[in-house]
């Protein structure tokens, strides 16, 4: 009884969630229908559904998500890859912390989107351009995670460590990196969602060549606010898909540690 009163619970609040997004678009359909807002401001949402149902089947949108995911997944292991491997360093060497660390410190104030005119510079506005824009993105809150929760172990796993006699290697092996795993998780979650909102920044600004985010560019040009509004959509659905992805690895990793 008390189990089923539970999974009614857990239910009734995913549902709660949708009462904000459908009360939105029950505003706007209504709205849209008494004429109270410029319509070429504000399109009805028949014919943001008429558009997407357009850029669907015309496989517009598939060419154009392909190709932002594509970058957001090259940025992301880029960006991951090298923040593990630089994470790691400062978090183990104090010498590489006292060095490195605060040029990092410095490096990390500094606004991503500040990195765009010389990144432009240096790499054009094409894919590659781009994809150096991401791994920034990824890089950044992947060292910083990774280097705090290898440097905040705490100290009674280290004794136990120590009284047990375990080498170096074995004590970052079971004991120092098991204990940063959330945090680094974090890290890389968050690598995974800035990647993504990085991508349609870099798509906006760096105009070369297909993307969700040239959706938006092509509708703002063109005054076409239904595919403006769709391709928000898209943003915001897909964002919610590789949140969706990252918890249930964070799920699959916490019953691994156990």
């Amino acid at each position: 009884m008390t189990q089923a009163l539970v999974r009614s619970d857990k239910s009734g609040n995913q549902y709660r969630g949708l009462v904000v997004p459908l009360l939105g678009v029950a505003c706007w359909w209504a709205a849209s229908e008494l004429d109270l807002v410029n319509a070429s401001l504000l399109v009805s949402p028949d014919k943001v559904l008429r558009t997407a149902y357009e850029q669907i089947s015309s496989g517009k949108l598939l060419r154009a998500l392909s190709a932002s995911l594509a970058r957001e997944f090259s940025g992301f292991v880029i960006g991951t890859s090298l923040g593990l491997i630089f994470g790691a360093l400062l978090g183990f060497s104090s010498l590489f912390n006292r060095i490195i660390g605060p040029s990092f410190n410095t490096f990390k104030q500094i606004s991503l989107f500040a990195w765009i005119p010389l990144i432009s510079v240096w790499f054009g506005l094409g894919d590659i351009a781009k994809v150096v824009f991401l791994s920034l993105a990824a890089l950044i809150p992947v060292v910083v995670n990774t280097c705090d929760g290898i440097r905040t172990t705490p100290a009674s796993l280290l004794e136990v460590a120590r009284v047990y006699g375990f080498s170096r290697w074995q004590t970052i092996l079971q004991v120092v990196l098991p204990a940063a795993i959330p945090s680094i998780f974090t890290g890389i979650y968050l690598a995974l969602i800035y990647s993504w909102l990085a991508t349609i920044g870099a798509e906006y600004l760096l105009v070369s060549g297909l993307g969700v985010g040239n959706l938006l560019i092509e509708g703002s040009e063109h005054f076409q606010m239904d595919l403006v509004i769709f391709g928000m959509f898209v943003i915001g659905l897909v964002g919610w898909v590789l949140n969706a992805l990252a918890h249930v690895m964070e799920k699959r990793l916490s019953r691994w540690r156990l």
